[in-house]
């Protein structure tokens, strides 16, 4: 009894005891600086790990399966559409120019018709195919001449959707989609037609232009840049898809100069004793990659030496991605599904408006 009276007396002991707090352990110092933006720059790394050279493989990929770049020029006839076209890629690359015995016929309503090419340079080769619309603009009534050239740009889109939609797709879908719609407008800067429509990147020129005074390039440019706004028609390179301060700057000075001034021609004339792409005009010879004479040679590192890639990336990131989402929606809505939209006239006849390649 005494021993279970102590062992008693002990547990009240234990219980009036204040409870000790216990202070928590510091923690241990860290073994060197986090790095915590996750960054790891040349000068951290322990020796050379060979990043750099993805950019030799991706060279040598695409310099092997070569790519595809779509052009549509737009335009009047009697504007010197194929001849631009021409000067740009430096060949007879236009549907007028290869095609034997060609009779231009003013088309009663817009047809559309392409022409492809491979072209080759120093290993690099390129598929361009150039969509061609006759009749646009050459009628009284010009108001809906835009569809037809909308319906082509969509029909497109909707080829490559189908093919992505595919179980068992290509490895590499064939690309026919517009990267680029060049609209040509006349010297006057009159004929300004209608396409709000945000499908396609758009660049705008005035055609065979001819230096009569810098006011008045000034005042046209001024007055199409208006008429632009006006009428919804958003011109590349647009604001909102810069992606970094160094890319505004230098999409800054390309809206600047839109709309471009250009000529062209595949004559060369001696100029101080060398040989220049001209136009000889009473006014003397207009060197056609002078930008003191025109803006031909801003046009052409536009939509080739500096942008090429991102007319693709844009039309494909933005312009088609967004008629993706539509028409996956379109088909989600009406419980259609992937699938049938897959197989929806999967097997349907080419449009008349597609190129016969």
């Amino acid at each position: 009894m005494e021993e279970e009276r102590e062992v008693e007396l002990q547990m009240e002991e234990e219980e009036e005891q204040p409870e000790v707090m216990k202070q928590p352990e510091p923690p241990l110092p860290p073994l060197s600086e986090p790095n915590t933006q996750g960054i790891i720059k040349g000068s951290d790394l322990f020796g050379y790990v060979g990043i750099e050279a993805v950019l030799d493989q991706m060279r040598r990929k695409t310099m092997k399966a070569g790519f595809e770049f779509n052009i549509m020029v737009v335009g009047q006839s009697g504007l010197g559409k194929s001849t631009l076209v021409n000067t740009l890629f430096k060949s007879k690359v236009s549907r007028k120019s290869c095609t034997p015995n060609y009779e231009e016929n003013i088309s009663k309503t817009v047809h559309l018709q392409s022409v492809s090419h491979i072209i080759e340079e120093k290993g690099v080769k390129m598929r361009l195919t150039v969509i061609d619309t006759p009749g646009f603009g050459d009628q009284i009534n010009n108001e809906n001449c835009w569809e037809p050239i909308v319906k082509y740009i969509n029909e497109q889109y909707e080829k490559y959707l189908k093919e992505e939609l595919h179980v068992n797709r290509k490895r590499r879908i064939p690309d026919t989609r517009v990267h680029c719609c060049v609209y040509f407008l006349p010297a006057t800067g009159h004929c300004l037609r209608v396409c709000s429509q945000k499908c396609v990147n758009i660049s705008v020129n005035l055609s065979e232009w001819k230096p009569h005074s810098l006011s008045l390039s000034l005042s046209l440019s001024l007055q199409i840049r208006q008429g632009l706004q006006a009428n919804g028609i958003r011109v590349y390179p647009q604001k909102e898809y810069d992606e970094d301060a160094e890319e505004r700057i230098v999409n800054d000075r390309i809206r600047e100069n839109i709309p471009f001034a250009v000529v062209g021609t595949d004559k060369e004339h001696q100029v101080n004793g060398n040989k220049v792409l001209g136009r000889k005009t009473k006014w003397g010879i207009i060197e056609v990659e002078n930008v003191a004479h025109c803006e031909f040679a801003h046009l052409r590192d536009l939509l080739i030496r500096s942008h090429l890639q991102d007319l693709k990336d844009v039309t494909h990131n933005i312009h088609y991605e967004t008629y993706r989402v539509r028409r996956l929606n379109e088909s989600n809505a009406n419980g259609l599904g992937l699938s049938a939209l897959s197989l929806e006239n999967g097997t349907g006849e080419k449009s008349e408006a597609e190129s016969q390649l």
